[in-house]
């Protein structure tokens, strides 16, 4: 059974989200990320209202202080009168497909901030690290008055750089002395973040690492942004405020070298593109469930006898024919 809102709800809904209202926010996002068609249909109705927050994403592997760091800068925004979001993309519950981490306990001391406002959103398998309704919820975000929108990927290392397909600023956090971080030295994610963090930098390795990017850094083809290295110690607040100061650097350089809307143009065809996928997807399972063609072809497949590209292939070709498109 749908929780839709009648009409007159939906209507006061996407008011109050514009209005700023925390729970006007939180259960829209609700319904979006429930692929509820009301959901959409709100996203739809204050599409128009949105494009004016900055959208940070952060990235990195799991225990380099993502989350940490986070709390700090909403800290620092907090102090600038800046109203913050933060969107957690956290591993799916096998039983439940809900976010496992919840709301981020390093960010409990900005719970009841009235000016900021934290939601986990379950990746539901994304092997990108983040949801297919993520981008929704940040324009929900965004349509809500927040200045400042943070996302948080889930740490699953190459596999998530599908970051810069939300962010119109993209931080690669690292820590020194993890096998993950001198992975991803040479997983070509350098080639992602517009800046790198460096974070528990107290952290005898911290320099070596340092200038381990900074040589990889080296080999990239020349552009006009060079990307910063800001050394942090996020549970003590070190190194933050340069961070920030980082972040509105690029966020300036993006909006006068004109790439800022490069980057949103680029990142709303990939959304369409995702949102088009998951459909199809959807769709084509629910269609072939029912088929016992396509059942009877995949014994086939179990027993050896047909092997998966050439059955995906005439999957392909039925879908295609004259009678399937009718």
């Amino acid at each position: 059974m749908s929780d839709a809102p009648n009409p007159t709800e939906k209507r006061s809904l996407a008011q109050r989200l514009l209005d700023g209202d925390k729970r006007a926010l939180a259960r829209a996002i609700t319904l979006v990320e429930n692929d509820d068609p009301a959901g959409w249909e709100l996203v739809r109705e204050v599409y128009p209202h949105t494009g004016r927050a900055a959208i940070v994403g952060l990235t990195g592997a799991p225990g380099a202080g993502k989350s940490t760091l986070i709390s700090a800068l909403t800290k620092l925004r907090r102090e600038q009168d800046r109203q913050v979001a933060v969107l957690s993309i956290d591993p799916s519950s096998p039983f439940t497909k809900g976010a496992l981490l919840g709301d981020r306990i390093r960010l409990t001391e900005h719970f009841l901030d009235p000016g900021v406002f934290i939601r986990s959103m379950a990746n539901r398998g994304a092997l990108g690290g983040l949801s297919e309704a993520a981008l929704q919820g940040a324009l929900l975000m965004d349509a809500a008055g927040k200045q400042d929108v943070l996302l948080e990927t889930v740490g699953v290392g190459q596999a998530e750089i599908d970051v810069i397909d939300h962010a119109d600023t993209v931080v690669l956090v690292l820590m020194p002395g993890s096998g993950d971080s001198i992975q991803a030295l040479k997983a070509g994610v350098m080639e992602i973040p517009d800046i790198i963090v460096v974070n528990k930098a107290d952290h005898p390795m911290t320099d070596t690492m340092v200038r381990e990017i900074r040589s990889v850094l080296s080999l990239a083809p020349e552009s006009g942004w060079r990307v910063p290295i800001v050394k942090t110690e996020a549970a003590f607040g070190k190194g933050v405020d340069e961070l920030l100061e980082q972040l509105d650097a690029h966020r300036s350089y993006i909006e006068e070298e004109g790439t800022l809307s490069e980057r949103r143009t680029r990142n709303l065809r990939n959304e369409v593109l995702a949102i088009c996928t998951a459909r199809m997807r959807r769709a084509l399972e629910e269609r072939l469930a029912a088929d016992e063609r396509f059942q009877a072809m995949l014994d086939e497949v179990v027993a050896r006898k047909l092997d998966p590209a050439t059955a995906a292939t005439r999957v392909l070709a039925e879908l295609d024919a004259p009678d399937a498109r009718a």
